[in-house]
């Protein structure tokens, strides 16, 4: 499935997930207000809650009633196994297959990495 057809709070969770991968989020810090992100990303607050419960479901944001949402310890590293898994299951497969079809060899690829 495309990236931009996939539901709104599955696109919000992926940008949060990033941040916390990259470091801008960090083990016992805050995130975001549900409002607040809501706002920043121009989403619908329900929407923002929908891709927040989703961490929380999954043991990477704990909740101090009255204080807020914050990173769970160990969420980096468990974030970062689950979706290495998932790339490997799910995305990988067509990329080696572009990779076979057109004939491409590390040399390539390494020549036209990102920067």
């Amino acid at each position: 499935m495309p990236l931009d057809s996939r539901p709104v709070y599955l696109r919000l969770r992926d940008a949060i997930a990033a941040a916390i991968l990259d470091g801008r989020y960090q083990a016992g810090d805050p995130l975001p207000s549900v409002r607040a992100f809501a706002a920043e990303q121009g989403a619908n607050p329900l929407t923002v809650a929908k891709a927040y419960q989703s961490f929380q479901d999954e043991g990477l944001i704990v909740v101090r009633r009255g204080v807020g949402m914050f990173v769970a310890p160990q969420a980096a590293e468990r974030l970062r196994a689950s979706e290495r898994q998932s790339f490997l299951d799910e995305q990988w497969p067509r990329i080696a297959d572009t990779i076979r079809r057109l004939d491409l060899d590390l040399a390539d690829l390494l020549a036209h990495q990102p920067r």
